[in-house]
């Protein structure tokens, strides 16, 4: 039987090619060999952003996001967390199930107090492990993928996995974190995360003007002053851009910038227009769902109905295990 995969991300606006390499390619690539399900996680996304203003249009745009990228909703349903309200009552008897200090110590939740410059932490965020626990086995997920910094989110899920089971018999797997080989583009402007909030991504729906005016910011080798001038591709983040959306070209691109042969403009124009001609599908893609926005809503009435069978069976096993009736 092939093995169950549940990935998510937070509906918080439209995807960038970070979240393309990052996780849409690699999901596109196991839904043949997986069953996937994919979770719009707008409970999550309330964790540092309490306003729902928002929340359905973005669900909805990255529903079209997701599909255009080549996720086939008929092999992998996409549902709204907040629509399957299993995932809050596993939530709470999860919590039951490990302490405080346990999340206190997450560093994954440390760095997200730093990267957000919070002075508070709401009870929520530092449950957050807790809820994404259920999410994964609710459907009983045996795999996650995911870059290098949720690892230890999926550590708790095991622990927690592994505590339900000990008690009460068992239940749920011990999922396993499947890292992505491309894990993390680094943002035009250096920083080691691409974010919508910083404001250094390049989005899936970018036409090619806004490609090449966003990659004109883009931070390059700080001692490639003038175009002779030899330069380092490896510290370049527009180079680090090259190896990943124009590989043919790589070899001589580094020997290009070594040999202060290629500018650092022409450099940034050729990748523009690379990275635009792999996002070209895709935007037609969106386009076309755009355009028909009731056959968006139709894959999420249809992933939500298939979502939810799984999801109650799981909570009869749970309730028959625990004995609450």
């Amino acid at each position: 039987m092939k093995k169950t995969i549940l990935s998510g991300m937070r509906p918080t606006g439209k995807l960038h090619v970070g979240h393309l390499v990052g996780a849409l390619e690699n999901w596109v690539m196991l839904q043949n060999e997986y069953n996937n399900y994919h979770l719009i996680a707008d409970y999550h996304a309330l964790t540092t952003n309490p306003d729902t203003a928002g929340l359905y249009a973005n669900s909805l745009d990255m529903v079209i996001d997701w599909v255009a990228a080549g996720i086939d909703p008929v092999k992998s349903p996409i549902f709204r967390q907040s629509r399957m309200k299993e995932h809050a009552e596993l939530h709470l008897l999860f919590s039951m199930l490990i302490t405080t200090a346990r999340l206190e110590r997450n560093p994954t939740l440390k760095e997200q107090v730093r990267d957000l410059n919070l002075d508070s932490l709401v009870y929520g965020h530092l449950g957050y492990p807790v809820l994404q626990s259920a999410d994964i086995l609710l459907y009983k997920g045996d795999i996650v993928p995911v870059g290098e910094d949720q690892v230890p989110h999926i550590e708790i899920t095991r622990e927690i996995a592994r505590r339900f089971n000990n008690l009460y018999g068992t239940v749920f797997p011990e999922p396993e974190p499947k890292l992505t080989k491309f894990a993390r583009l680094v943002g035009l402007d250096g920083n080691q995360k691409m974010s919508k909030s910083i404001g250094n991504t390049i989005e899936l729906s970018d036409p090619p003007e806004a490609i090449q005016a966003k990659m004109r910011t883009a931070v390059t080798d700080p001692q490639k002053v003038r175009r002779n001038d030899p330069g380092h591709p490896d510290v370049c983040v527009v180079f680090s851009y090259h190896q990943r959306f124009n590989t043919a070209e790589v070899s001589d691109i580094r020997a290009g910038c070594e040999t202060g042969a290629l500018g650092c403009v022409d450099c940034k124009k050729n990748c523009s227009m690379k990275i635009a001609d792999v996002l070209l599908p895709i935007r037609e893609k969106r386009l076309g769902l755009e355009a028909h926005m009731g056959d968006v809503e139709d894959i999420l009435a249809d992933g939500e109905k298939r979502a939810r069978i799984v999801a109650r069976h799981t909570m009869d096993e749970v309730h028959t295990a625990m004995k609450l009736g």
